[in-house]
């Protein structure tokens, strides 16, 4: 349940996401902080004319691509149940329309507006020319207006690194001395184009020679959004690309959907929200994947099925209500003004 300004806050160390907490918020623009530099997030739904959709049917919309996005993480980590966790990756299954929040970066000194994925390695940007492009509300990136944008050559080592990144080997273009990548999605989405370097500016902190896709052909659900940002685990991505500068660590809050209040993405630094990479229940010890772009969170069906029994028992007095999409156990408390809700403890490793 969302009130007032909460948001939600995860951190991440040497490419792992290892937390969740709810807190208050207080909006601020992207700035310089104690070692860290932090970029204001909004989600994209109030970023693109979005405030007067019927929320029901945006809420049940949220909900059924949330339970794709989980039904196809799960599906890629049994298929991928021998392999390491970093394995996992945006980059083949999962698609585009499920991710929901926005920062603003500088790429060769023009101001982008991107989707932010943790999921996801290699960060990109839609380029003119473009053979094919979905409407988003800025002006193309223009390569030729940026004195210090440069393609990538087939035989760097970072055009042979897509094949970890985005699971789509790097291949020669017509100008045999351009890598051209390809990054499929789940749900039909896809961008192509031209592995390129440019100076990036993340807030007030530069990042020079920044390795990202100058997308020419590209189809998807991406709300209007210039391109995305990239925060995965591979030698691609932008957290393995500034790791000299912030030190593999970043954190993020996630604004409320409802109050339109602005979040951060932190880069470097020190976070108040850093825990262990494993979580457990007071009852049970279980390992949990945290993931920017899913809304619910998923537990193991029998531990669900316990919290969900206990919860009904000490729920019993009010009257129940049909199930929402997803959401299966619901309750009628339009005739209370106040009602206490039964508490689920979360306790981190580490003690945190």
């Amino acid at each position: 349940m969302e009130t007032g300004s909460s948001s939600t806050c995860n951190a991440t160390f040497n490419g792992t996401t290892i937390g969740i907490l709810l807190l208050q918020l207080v909006s601020h623009k992207s700035r310089k902080e104690k070692g860290a530099t932090i970029l204001e997030v909004k989600h994209r739904d109030h970023c693109y004319g979005a405030r007067d959709r019927d929320w029901n049917k945006l809420l049940q919309r949220r909900l059924i691509l949330d339970e794709l996005r989980v039904q196809s993480l799960q599906g890629r980590i049994k298929n991928k149940a021998s392999a390491k966790a970093q394995d996992v990756s945006d980059a083949s299954g999962v698609g585009l329309g499920m991710l929901n929040f926005i920062v603003t970066v500088e790429i060769g000194g023009r101001k982008m507006t991107v989707i932010i994925d943790t999921g996801s390695d290699l960060t990109w940007v839609q380029c003119q020319p473009c053979r094919s492009c979905y409407d988003q509300k800025e002006p193309l990136f223009n390569p030729s207006a940026s004195p210090s944008y440069r393609v990538v050559s087939c035989n760097s080592s970072e055009c042979q690194s897509l094949a970890f990144a985005t699971r789509n080997t790097g291949t020669c273009g017509e100008n045999p001395l351009t890598c051209n990548y390809v990054v499929s999605y789940g749900d039909g989405s896809y961008t192509n184009g031209d592995l390129a370097h440019d100076h990036l500016n993340l807030g007030k902190s530069p990042v020079e020679k920044s390795v990202f896709g100058c997308g020419r052909n590209n189809k998807g659900l991406f709300g209007g959004a210039s391109g995305l940002l990239g925060l995965g685990r591979s030698t691609i991505s932008l957290v393995s690309q500034t790791s000299a500068i912030f030190g593999w660590f970043f954190s993020y809050c996630l604004p409320s959907t409802e109050t339109g209040a602005s979040g951060s993405l932190v880069l470097g630094g020190n976070s108040s929200c850093w825990w262990s990479d494993t979580e457990r229940f007071k009852l049970w010890k279980i390992a949990m994947l945290i993931d920017s772009a899913t809304i619910i969170t998923r537990l193991p069906p029998a531990i669900y099925k316990v919290l969900k029994a206990e919860f009904q028992k000490q729920f019993s007095s009010f009257p129940t209500a049909p199930a929402f999409s997803i959401l299966d156990t619901c309750f009628n408390l339009s005739a209370y003004q106040e009602v206490d809700v039964p508490t689920l403890k979360l306790h981190f490793e580490g003690n945190a």
